[in-house]
């Protein structure tokens, strides 16, 4: 800019010492040429003065004189950052601009071409990843458990489970499920008692009076093991024994009363908030984040994790379908369209207060630099112009007027 400066100036010079150098020269009798001359160098210096003139009066006063209308950008500073604001926020930011210029890019195409490749399919992979650890690093296990627990307390206090146990109750016995606990209760019975006959006896013998005789509490000590081995025995070998059939009525009667009467019901729900209210139950449930979280962050970690492959094969799928279903690619773009829409609508005031605090804040005389410096050299074409068209206008001028005068 400052040699455009120096050549615009330079040029002025010039066309003052032509303009000095003709009417000498006009003035000694050179002949008509050196009219012609000097007139298009008189009207050269006007044009090359009024463009510098009008230039210098953008940026400041032309010699220090505080003329009227000069020194336009110092003086517009804030008025030009309120006007290129609203020219933004009209002719950028309005909500057909947003949405045809985001349709003809076609995001949803775009992006589920660049998903379906493998490469970038792991890059997003990876990048979710890291963010799911930090996110996991940055939450106090103190606070989430806190949250979990009562989350959980809160909605297992607030549904009542009798109902739901009596209809899977219901459903296991008309099923025939619980046989297998059933068989595997009389199996460990009866084993049991195998192993523990001499304990059994002597705790028949110790329930006894104290004044029967020791063989008879031995005897019914006895017989009392015996029919209860026998009683174990027959129930785990006969799968219709009456004894299962009362279980199953039980059961069945059981699961009605779960359902339908509500002294069962009061009890179940009676029972439920004292097993909920232990301590040992809260830490157990709170404990339960420390092993999911240690859980995620291990598959995160894990190239090859259940959690990470799936991601990666959900995100190719994904950008596969986006790439070729023109409704999906609609979809998204939609999504895309409004949220962008949204942001656009909701916060344009604050937009394009930006672009006008920022040029509140600029101090005028180096904003004024500033613009100076990166216009200021198209603009000293403005004065080499001025002093060129206007030799050329002056000149056409003359010759005009002499060719009218003869």
């Amino acid at each position: 800019m400052r040699r455009m400066k120096l050549t615009a100036t330079g040029l002025l010079l010039f066309v003052a010492v032509v303009y000095v150098l003709a009417k000498w020269a006009q003035h000694e009798g050179a002949g008509a040429w050196a009219g012609y001359v000097a007139a298009a160098a008189e009207a050269g210096m006007v044009g090359a003065l009024a463009d510098w003139f009008a230039v210098t009066a953008l940026f400041r006063h032309p010699l220090g004189i505080p003329i009227p209308h000069t020194a336009i950008i110092p003086k517009k500073k804030d008025q030009l950052g309120v006007s290129l604001g609203d020219f933004v926020g009209e002719n950028f930011l309005s909500e057909s601009v947003v949405r045809q210029r985001l349709r003809a890019v076609g995001i949803g195409s775009r992006l589920g071409a660049w998903l379906a490749e493998p490469e970038h399919a792991d890059r997003v992979t990876a990048e979710l990843a890291t963010a799911l650890r930090g996110a996991l690093t940055v939450l106090r296990d103190s606070d989430v458990q806190a949250v979990v627990g009562e989350a959980i307390t809160r909605r297992a206090d607030a549904q009542e489970i009798a109902p739901g146990m009596g209809k899977m109750l219901d459903k296991v016995v008309a099923d025939g499920g619980h046989k297998r606990f059933v068989d595997l209760v009389c199996v460990r019975a009866h084993d049991w008692l195998v192993a523990h006959a001499d304990q059994v006896m002597v705790a028949v013998q110790g329930g006894a009076p104290g004044w029967t005789p020791r063989f008879v509490d031995k005897k019914v000590g006895e017989r009392v093991y015996k029919e209860l081995l026998r009683f174990v025995t027959e129930m785990r070998d006969m799968p219709e024994h009456p004894a299962r059939g009362a279980l199953d009525r039980f059961l069945t009667d059981f699961a009605a009363d779960l359902q339908s009467d509500s002294d069962t019901r009061a009890r179940v729900e009676n029972l439920k908030r004292e097993v909920l209210a232990r301590g040992e139950v809260q830490d157990l449930i709170a404990s339960a984040w420390s092993a999911v979280r240690q859980m995620i962050v291990a598959a995160a970690e894990d190239e090859r994790s259940e959690l990470r492959l799936r991601v990666r094969a959900a995100l190719l799928s994904l950008g596969s379908r986006m790439a070729t279903d023109a409704r999906l690619q609609q979809k998204v773009d939609g999504w895309v369209e409004g949220a962008a829409v949204y942001v656009v609508t909701t916060y344009r005031d604050e937009i394009t207060s930006l672009i006008t605090d920022t040029v509140a804040g600029w101090d005028a005389e180096q904003t004024s630099k500033k613009i100076e410096a990166h216009i200021g050299r198209d603009l000293q074409f403005i004065r080499i112009n001025g002093t060129v068209v206007g030799s050329l206008a002056g000149l056409v001028i003359y010759a005009v007027s002499r060719a009218f005068t003869g």
